[in-house]
Formats: structure tokens, sequence, C-alpha cells
């Protein structure tokens, strides 16, 4: 027998295992992309079910809520609807916040082109995406974090209406530390409920979300004085021209 006679069995060998393993490739493939889309399905479901459920019951205590309950041994929070917030509250938050809140769909483009075009490194994150980060995931920068915000952020739009995302946002934004929501933070700067706010006091309770470890309503640096005065305006502003429409009575 030549040499060329002998590899000729070799190569038809080979030929079969790779035949061979390529119908188990093919399987492996759709067998993993099957689980992959019944994953995100079921994923997008639960979602779904989530957040319809939460336009009509209160979310119990956050992930950061437990962090800082754990860390501090105590927390301050008291829920109230938004009937019993002042509605200058949610003005004096939008304008602070997210001016644009009635007229994007959870995302503010012109914001972000912005930022973008600034070079700024503060975010342009709307009060839905906020909502999204507080209620359902962690606090911190990472990737993952941002995508799966974008991804339940249009989510929530679509299954609340704005007037609720504005209401449950104010019931577990931080306004110092350990103290969560309007109301508590109402009784703890100035001794008065959420609904007896004034134009002031829910100024300087906005002034303070950025960071509201390292400021306090209470004794108010120049710097959140003038920020607060600011706010001020521009939650008249947002009522005379119609952008507090979406949340209000």
């Amino acid at each position: 027998m030549t040499r060329g006679n002998m590899a000729k069995p070799t190569r038809a060998k080979s030929r079969s295992r790779g035949a061979s393993r390529s119908p188990r490739l093919t399987r492996l493939r759709r067998w993993l992309r099957r689980w992959v889309l019944w994953f995100l399905l079921v994923s997008v479901l639960v979602t779904s079910g989530v957040l319809i459920a939460h336009r009509f019951l209160d979310p119990g205590a956050t992930l950061y809520m437990k962090q800082e309950r754990h860390r501090l041994g105590h927390i301050r929070q008291d829920w109230v609807p938004m009937s019993r917030i002042a509605p200058v509250m949610a003005r004096s938050v939008v304008a602070a916040e997210d001016a644009n809140f009635c007229t994007h769909w959870g995302f503010d483009m012109k914001a972000i082109r912005q930022v973008v075009e600034s070079g700024q490194a503060r975010g342009a994150s709307t009060l839905s995406q906020q909502t999204v980060k507080n209620v359902y995931l962690w606090h911190g920068r990472s990737y993952l974090r941002k995508a799966l915000e974008a991804v339940i952020t249009p989510m929530l739009e679509a299954a609340w209406p704005k007037r609720r995302i504005v209401e449950v946002y104010l019931n577990i934004a931080e306004f110092d530390e350990g103290v969560f929501g309007v109301e508590a933070a109402a009784q703890h700067y100035f001794g008065v409920s959420a609904a007896k706010l004034s134009a002031t006091q829910a100024a300087r309770l906005a002034a303070v979300l950025p960071a509201p470890k390292d400021r306090s309503a209470r004794n108010p640096t120049p710097r959140l004085r003038k920020r607060a005065a600011s706010i001020m305006d521009g939650a008249a502003t947002i009522r005379r021209d119609g952008r507090a429409a979406c949340f209000e009575d």
C-alpha cells in the first residue's frame, strides 16, 4: 500500500468526527438560545408584574434602606400618599432634579446631550431613572446597574402614571443620614408634616437631595440657600408654564 493510500482513511475519519461534532454544536447552540430567550421572557414578565403591582401597592424597604438600617441600627420613614404632601414639595423636587419630567418618557435626551457636549462629570438621571435605581436596584456606579436601569425605566414609565412616580420617589428619597421620605424629613428638619411644608422648606429639602449626608435643610450654608432660592423660582416657573400638570390634580 502506497503512502497516499494510507492517508485516505485518516482524512476520512477526521471528516467523520467533524461531521459528528457539528450536529452536537448545533444542538447546543439551539439549546442555549432557547434558554436565553426563555430567561429574558420570564425576566420581562416578572419585572412587568412587579411594576404593575407597585402602581397600586407601596414598595417595601429598599435594598439601600436595609443596608443603612443594618449600618445605623435604625432608619426613619413614614409613607404618605401624594394627597398628604404639599404640592409645592412635588414641584420643588421636579424643578430641582428633572424640570422636563412631564415631557419625557424616562430619559431626558436634551439634558443628556448637554452633559455630553459640556464634558461635565455630572449625570442627567431623571426622576424615573432615580426611582428605578432606588426601588429596584443598588447604589454605586456599574455598567450592569446602568444597563438594567435603562431597560426598566421605560417599563416603569409605561406602567405608572407620572404622579405615582413622584409619589414613590418622595417617599424613598434620602434627606439625611437614615432619614427616608418627605414625611420623616419634614418632621426631622422642621417639626411639621409633609402636608404643611412651606415653599422655602420644600426648596431646602429638594436642595439637599444630591448629597443628603453632607447638607442640612435646617442649617443651610450660603450655597445651599442660593440653590434653594433657585429651586423656588423653578418650582413657580413649572407651575406657570404647565410642566407640573402631569403630577398635580
